[in-house]
């Protein structure tokens, strides 16, 4: 097949990495031709592009295409999308990303690509917006979705937020849990002890790690004020931020304040394959974020052996298994979140039991292979299909 995918921008994250691994499979193990399009990765969260190129993807970077919105810049992001779709002349496009995702689509459909697809990573639109922007943001969606054939949902969540807000009908969705090097976290304990002499933890101090971007709405304030009950409790607890962001500095000094400076460290940006190392070297993990799709450290962690206290936001509990594999509290509760992490720093034989359940319950259902594999059965579907919409 002749393939093209489109996103945003390949920074550092699930969605991306995703994507990333998808082309490379199809590629390696399909010898389809396929073809990246994306914006230039701007900004604190790092960049994939160049672990895309070193696998060996064919790219395309539009410097106009960025993830705010500017009219005349996204016009003209348009306008190239469409030259290298016509160029390329692809049989199947692939959008992701909100800006990519609307861009792309137009772009597919007035060129009348056969096969039209969008993944769903996360909604446009949310709760926490003000109610003209989420007013916008879901009735350019809705256009959108006429110009492309199928969606493909993170989780079922992310179909029950879409469909609820009448962007399409539920029959024009399907959930693909979004594939990433599962072999990686399986085997994250081989270097625990490295890892935590590097960081310099303590054998016997507890680790309680987070990974996601220092931005808004990820709740690492809330991580932190739940930490000022815990620590007095129990000394012994460390906490670990993977990644970096615009919020570096406030949540130091916030850290600061409360006298938790011994307690927290940050690692700044990282690998996907140094994320895997890290989750070897802590007990738990905590995802307080307080929008996401499926949060692509829930299943990392808990195919890594570690159970997890989240927020019961999106797809979380889709991974989360109330008291099995972790815990779900009520999102902005911090006192919950403080309790239930409490509860397993000081339970070693809760962690591990809930840790290997986890593990033994998501390692096979979020292999890139199988989720590739998938993908391309649904491409093939669609081209035997109807007509393109638009």
């Amino acid at each position: 097949m002749r393939i093209v995918h489109v996103i945003t921008r390949l920074i550092v994250g699930g969605a991306q990495e995703n994507t990333i691994l998808c082309c490379q499979d199809l590629i390696r193990d399909f010898g389809d031709e396929v073809l990246l399009v994306t914006g230039p990765a701007l900004g604190p969260e790092g960049s994939l592009a160049e672990d895309a190129l070193n696998r060996n993807i064919p790219m395309v970077t539009i410097g106009a295409l960025r993830r705010n919105i500017n009219p005349w810049r996204d016009a003209g992001s348009y306008h190239q999308i469409k030259r290298v779709l016509r160029d390329f002349n692809p049989e199947v496009v692939h959008t992701h990303s909100a800006k990519a995702g609307v861009l792309g689509r137009f772009a597919a459909a007035h060129l009348g690509v056969p096969a039209i697809v969008h993944t769903v990573h996360g909604a446009p639109f949310h709760a926490y917006q003000n109610a003209i922007s989420r007013r916008f943001f879901q009735l350019i969606e809705k256009q959108a979705a006429r110009r492309c054939h199928q969606f493909v949902s993170v989780a079922d969540a992310m179909t029950d937020i879409m469909v609820n807000a009448g962007i399409a009908h539920r029959e024009k969705f399907i959930t693909l849990y979004s594939g990433m090097d599962v072999d990686l976290f399986l085997n994250s304990d081989s270097t625990r002890q490295k890892v935590r002499r590097q960081l310099g933890y303590d054998s016997d101090q507890i680790v309680v790690g987070k990974v996601a971007r220092l931005f808004d709405l990820k709740g690492h304030s809330d991580v932190i004020r739940a930490a000022r009950a815990i620590v007095d409790r129990q000394p012994k607890v460390q906490f670990l931020f993977v990644g970096d962001g615009i919020l570096k500095d406030s949540l130091s000094a916030e850290i600061s304040r409360n006298n938790l400076d011994k307690h927290f460290q940050f690692t700044g940006l990282v690998t996907p394959q140094r994320v895997a190392e890290l989750m070897g070297a802590m007990d738990l993990v905590v995802h307080a974020s307080l929008r996401e799709g499926l949060a692509r450290a829930l299943p990392q962690a808990l195919i890594a052996g570690k159970p997890v206290v989240s927020y019961d936001v999106d797809g979380a509990r889709e991974v989360v298994v109330q008291g099995v594999t972790g815990y779900l509290v009520p999102p902005c509760d911090v006192v919950q979140l403080g309790k239930a992490i409490a509860k397993l720093v000081g339970d070693q034989e809760s962690r591990q039991r809930m840790g290997q359940e986890g593990s033994r319950q998501l390692r096979g259902l979020f292999s890139h292979q199988a989720m590739t594999e998938s993908l391309r059965k649904l491409y093939q579907s669609l081209l035997r299909g109807p007509s393109p919409p638009g």
